[in-house]
Formats: structure tokens, C-alpha cells, sequence
């Protein structure tokens, strides 16, 4: 039997999870291990210096869960350390209310579910609905199942995996699937300054949401804005090759001799 690990960032009672996991019922034993609450824009976070706790909850279906006082890449990380008897052969994390495209993989904790189990060598997607509210998961979980057999019958090359974003339309309205990149996103946040009831300053970080380039064809920004479901595979080697060769001429070495002359002289 095919095992299915299942995590989020939005928490244990989304209904984005509760649609991915009975999608993924068809494809293969589901185990979902998710967080007690939500972890959104946390980023990869793993938590060393306190101790985690998991218990045993039961979904509005019915079926068993595991809820984690941790992280998204917590959740992960104890079960390919040993919470699970054997190792998942896919982890799912998703299905995220609100797109991750762009840059927002540096801040997203849907990604970093999957990055965890792509730094263990589990192959892994994360799954978006391009919307922040009246969300519809039910085609998103459909193509995710669809996409995760596919996973499964062909593999992923090492350190990669696959970040998948959903129009938030009718599945009868979607475009078609495009392989894309990452697009260049667009934030608008903004800092809110006020004072608590002592007189002491706080800051709130705010704004808009964020926006993209939809003109940038072959994006993932490009694709969700004419209905396409986007897969852009993530490599976690983001090295910047063509810069290598450049840096190298800055010549930094001659710091490290001359820390050296001073340290003998």
C-alpha cells in the first residue's frame, strides 16, 4: 500500500486539509500529521529548543488524524524521524487558502511542509487555491490526487519538488495546466504604528495583498490570471551559477591575508 503523509499551515481544522485528505484516499493510506494552529508566512521554522507534543484527533469525517504543538516542517520531520513506523513515499502539504507563488515560497509554511520532506528524500508537492476566502477545495484536491498518482508512477529527480497552484474557479471554467516558474510578486505591505493602553508603542505589519506581474508570460502569477493550474518544480539547490564566476573577481582573499599579516605581525 502506497503511504500518503498529509500536512498544512492553515491548521488541523481546514477545510482545504479535510478535501486533500479524502482525495488522497483514493490514491493511497492517508496519514495526516498536522499543526494546532496556523502557521502562515512562518517560513521553514523547526523548533530545537522545546519539547513537541502529538495527539491523536478525529476529523469531521470521521477518520484518524494527528494534531503537532509544532511547525508545518515539525509535523514532517517526526514522522520520517520515527513518530510514523515507515516512511511516507509522498508527502502532501496543502491545500493552502490564498496562491504561493513567487517569492512567497521564501515565506511560505505549506512550502517549507514540502521542502522538509523533499531534505529527507521523500518526494513532495505543495497544493494552493488561489483565493483567501468562499474557497471551493473540491477540483483543487481533485487535480492534486490526480497529480500525486502521477508523482508516484514517475518519480522526482533529487531536491526537487513541486509547488501546484489552482485557479479559485469552476472546474469547469479552468484553462488548462501549464509548467511554469516562478513569477515576481508584488508586496504592499505596510507598517502600523499604536500605542497599548499604558502609552507603549507596537507595530502591526499590514497592508494589501499582494499582487504580481501577470504580463510575465510562463509564470505561475501569468497562469493563474488566465485560470491555468500552475506546477512549477522547486529545486532546493538556489545557487546563483552565473554570478559564481563574477564574484570570484571581487578578489575577497586579500581581506583573509591581511587579517592573516596582522595576526603574525
Amino acid at each position: 500500500m502506497t503511504r500518503i503523509l498529509v500536512s498544512n499551515d492553515d491548521g488541523i481544522n481546514s477545510p482545504g486539509l479535510l478535501h486533500l485528505k479524502q482525495a488522497l484516499d483514493g490514491v493511497g493510506e492517508v496519514t495526516v500529521i498536522a499543526p494546532d494552529r496556523e502557521w502562515t508566512a512562518s517560513g521553514h521554522a523547526k523548533t530545537m529548543h522545546k519539547p513537541l507534543r502529538i495527539s491523536q484527533v478525529e476529523l469531521p469525517d470521521g477518520s484518524r488524524a494527528y494534531v503537532s504543538s509544532g511547525a508545518p516542517s515539525d509535523c514532517i520531520a517526526l514522522a520520517v524521524l520515527g513518530f510514523l513506523p515507515q516512511l511516507p513515499d509522498l508527502v502532501v502539504s496543502g491545500i493552502n487558502f490564498g496562491p504561493n507563488v513567487g517569492h512567497d515560497i521564501t515565506y511560505s509554511s505549506t512550502l517549507a511542509a514540502a521542502f522538509e520532506g523533499t531534505v529527507s528524500g521523500i518526494p513532495s508537492l505543495a497544493a494552493s487555491l488561489d483565493t483567501y476566502e468562499n474557497a471551493d477545495f473540491t477540483y483543487a484536491a481533485q487535480f492534486v490526487a490526480y497529480l500525486a498518482n502521477e508523482v508516484l508512477c514517475h518519480g522526482l529527480p533529487r531536491n526537487v519538488l513541486l509547488n501546484v497552484n489552482v485557479p479559485s474557479v469552476p472546474a469547469g471554467e479552468i484553462e488548462g495546466v501549464e509548467i511554469t516558474r516562478l513569477g515576481r510578486r508584488l508586496y504592499r505591505d505596510k507598517l502600523v504604528k499604536r500605542q497599548d493602553p499604558r502609552g507603549r508603542e507596537y507595530y502591526w505589519i499590514g497592508g494589501d495583498w499582494p499582487t504580481g506581474f501577470a504580463e510575465d508570460e510562463g509564470t505561475d502569477i501569468w497562469a493563474l490570471a488566465r485560470d491555468r493550474v500552475s506546477i512549477t518544480p522547486i529545486h532546493l539547490d538556489m545557487t546563483d551559477e552565473g554570478f559564481i564566476e563574477e564574484l570570484r573577481g571581487w578578489d575577497l582573499s586579500k581581506q583573509v591575508s591581511s587579517a592573516r599579516s596582522e595576526s603574525h605581525g
